[in-house]
């Protein structure tokens, strides 16, 4: 089962038109372990937020979806 900040996380690639592989690398993630979180199979953690969030030049809170 995916997260909320993983589905916000996917929503938000696919409205700005970007590759998940290049997310993961501005984020410092190798493709394999950011699918990994946007699948369920790892936890975000706090600093994964923080992460993803700057690379996606979003705040954290539109990941939580607020």
């Amino acid at each position: 089962m995916t997260s909320l900040i993983a589905q916000n996380t996917k929503n938000i690639i696919k409205a700005k038109g970007l590759k998940q592989s290049a997310v993961a690398a501005f984020a410092g993630y190798s493709e394999k372990t950011f699918s990994n979180m946007l699948n369920g199979r790892k936890i975000i953690s706090d600093r994964d937020v923080k992460a993803i969030a700057d690379a996606l030049k979003v705040t954290p809170n539109e990941l939580f979806g607020c």
